[in-house]
């Protein structure tokens, strides 16, 4: 393990949906996380050494014939575990327990009591407390050596722990934000129970990693996708750091960017930018919609676009030489939500699940992998990277592909590209545009009718989205104010061709995800 890593939690993945938010939650502890999917072996945990270990939820029932079990030998390590709604029913049943379907089930705002005070996961936590509940099945019976520590009004478990063992369960979620004293059970986790000192910091992830890169490229070229994004940005400066002018940045414009956003990206990135970067644009806009034409399925349109991205780099680089090293600005939720063990895959991601069998790279690297959107803005600020670019909106790599519903054309581009430039410049004259997580315009595949003067039109409905959001992996609808929502909407509809309604979504993540695609 690197010495950025000297303490870890595993989050044993049993396909749960908040897999990705509890090794999150950690981070925001100081100690360093990782997803890895329940079949990770004994032998790897024992190799990785971690200082606990959490088991997600999932939604398969532990005595069920789709029964997902670990091994029983994680239960022999002698390292904290901590169980999490099925994580904590997987726990009763393999330790000897009863687990069965409840009499009624839970799901929601919930108040639980706190049986133990003196609980080490209950430290500093109320006597009653709201979680967040979401199962079916309950603990019947502990398992021996366990004692009841908290429970609900219909939950006579709600959480449980063998101190002597280092083994803890909640029912419900603490990692959620709906579980109001959740954060600190999970600090309770790490460091009353699991011993952590708290050494995972930003500073030393940018001094090992730029050290790490050195070693890993050598004397190698390498190549790195710029988009201009806060993501690619950052993995930019941090190879330009590391090998200097062996990098060359290649700006790939599909003609899917916000209305002049690769020309912004060029005043930042080119030649008379700040940074000292070989940069290259390519403007493949034609190339893009020619490949998408016809195409409507959201998956088939993502890994048309990664596809297509691999392969203009591929030609890029033989035009500078050969290239030893691909870098991407691939992200810990891309990782995630592209699908790891037996999680559901909720959306490839075009440097993620989009990336083609054969690339023509002796490898690729990502040095952005393990970290949460919040942690590169942290990263970037730690390089000296400008505020204005670390904050930035974050963009898809897909770009507008996944903002526009059904068919991409060229027309549909024009189009969401006018509205959403009006739309994010009426967020911005608002001064409301540092308080959104993200916010932006689509273009919805309905049609419908309207009337204009005295002509009946048959045109698109925009959609306008924005979310408050810390972590991108949940999030909830703005309340915008509706005075400004009537001022977009007029805009939009008199100054965009070929729109006659405007619609605001509501829809938080989940169920939704942030985008329409």
């Amino acid at each position: 393990m690197s010495d950025m890593q000297k303490e870890l939690i595993i989050v044993l993945d049993f396909g749960g949906q908040y897999n990705q938010l509890i090794a999150r939650r950690v981070r925001e502890c100081s100690v360093y996380a990782e997803v890895h999917p329940y079949t990770l072996s004994i032998d790897k945990i024992r190799e990785m050494n971690p200082k606990g270990i959490i088991f997600t939820g999932g939604p398969n029932s532990v005595y069920g014939d789709e029964a997902i079990l670990c091994s029983p030998e994680i239960f022999e390590l002698g390292i904290p575990i901590l169980g999490i709604c099925y994580g904590s029913q997987l726990m009763a049943h393999m330790l000897g327990g009863r687990v069965e379907t409840a009499p009624v089930s839970e799901y929601g705002h919930t108040e639980v009591k706190v049986d133990k005070r003196d609980d080490l996961l209950f430290h500093g936590v109320s006597k009653e407390t709201i979680v967040w509940m979401s199962h079916t099945d309950y603990i019947a019976q502990v398992p021996a050596g366990f004692e009841i520590t908290a429970h609900s009004e219909v939950c006579p478990v709600a959480a449980m722990s063998d101190p002597a063992r280092k083994f803890y369960a909640t029912q419900y979620h603490p990692e959620v934000v709906h579980s109001k004293e959740g954060q600190q059970m999970l600090r309770n986790f790490v460091y009353e129970v699991c011993g952590c000192q708290g050494d995972w910091k930003m500073d030393s992830f940018v001094k090992t990693t730029i050290e790490q890169l050195r070693e890993k490229i050598g004397d190698g070229k390498v190549l790195c996708a710029l988009s201009g994004g806060v993501d690619s940005s950052v993995a930019a400066v941090l190879l330009s750091r590391a090998v200097g002018k062996q990098l060359t940045c290649v700006f790939v414009d599909h003609g899917l960017l916000r209305k002049d956003e690769g020309d912004e990206v060029e005043a930042v990135f080119g030649p008379e930018g700040p940074y000292e970067l070989n940069f290259i644009r390519v403007n493949a806009q034609q190339r893009y919609y020619e490949k998408l034409k016809g195409v409507t399925e959201p998956e088939e349109k993502r890994k048309i676009i990664g596809e297509e991205f691999i392969r203009v780099f591929e030609e890029e680089a033989r035009k500078i030489g050969a290239v030893d090293f691909l870098v991407q600005g691939t992200i810990y939720p891309d990782v995630i939500e592209s699908g790891l063990g037996k999680s559901a895959v909720i959306k490839s991601h075009h440097n993620v699940g989009g990336l083609p069998s054969v690339v023509d790279f002796k490898e690729i690297v990502e040095p952005l992998r393990l970290l949460f959107k919040d942690e590169v803005r942290n990263a970037g600020r730690e390089l000296g990277i400008p505020e204005y670019l670390v904050a930035r909106q974050p963009f898809p790599g897909p770009g507008l592909g996944i903002r526009i519903i059904g068919e991409v054309t060229e027309e549909k581009v024009r189009i969401v590209q006018e509205a959403d430039a009006i739309y994010r410049k009426e967020i911005q004259k608002a001064g409301i545009d540092n308080s959104l997580g993200q916010y932006f315009a689509a273009l919805s595949n309905m049609r419908s009718v309207g009337v204009m003067g005295d002509f009946r039109t048959y045109d698109y409905a925009v959609v306008l989205r924005a979310v408050n959001t810390s972590d991108f992996m949940t999030a909830d609808a703005a309340q915008l104010p509706w005075d400004l929502l009537a001022k977009v909407t007029n805009r939009i509809v008199n100054e965009v061709k070929g729109v006659n309604r405007v619609l605001y979504d509501c829809t938080g993540k989940p169920p939704a995800t942030i985008e329409l695609e």
